[in-house]
Formats: C-alpha cells, sequence, structure tokens
C-alpha cells in the first residue's frame, strides 16, 4: 500500500466505503490482539501480538490518509 494520495487523487464514493470498512476491521484486529495481550502467558506469542500491534497501526495511519482524500468528506 506505498501509493502516493497525491498522485491518486479522490477516492470514488464506493473505494471511501472500501477503505471504512478496511479502517473498521483493521481496528478490530488491533484491540483484540492488545486484549490478548493481557491474558496470553506465552512470552514469544506476545511479542508476535505486539507486532502486529504496530504493524497494524502503521497500516491504519496509511489507510487513513487515503480516507482524507475522499470525495465524500470534502
Amino acid at each position: 500500500m506505498n501509493l502516493e494520495v497525491s498522485v491518486l487523487g479522490n477516492l470514488a464514493p464506493h473505494e471511501t466505503l472500501e477503505t471504512h470498512e478496511l479502517i473498521n476491521f483493521k481496528t478490530v484486529c488491533l484491540l483484540k490482539s492488545k486484549l490478548m495481550q493481557g491474558i496470553c502467558f506465552d512470552n514469544e506469542l506476545k511479542a508476535l501480538m505486539e507486532k502486529d500491534v504496530q504493524q497494524s497501526k502503521r497500516d491504519m495511519n496509511e489507510l487513513i490518509q487515503f480516507y482524507k482524500e475522499s470525495q465524500l468528506l470534502q
């Protein structure tokens, strides 16, 4: 997903909806990984979940930049 938003221009309405759905999905995944870390006793699994949390944050930030370019939000 390393596309530049400025090159793509505005998102079409259906792309805005799909981006919104992806952001919601990534939010749920992030929260689940974060919550599961608290009840997990395996340190390797905790480390893997933390890595997933950090990647999810980066992914969400990138998706949010696309979302801000939506025609519906302007």
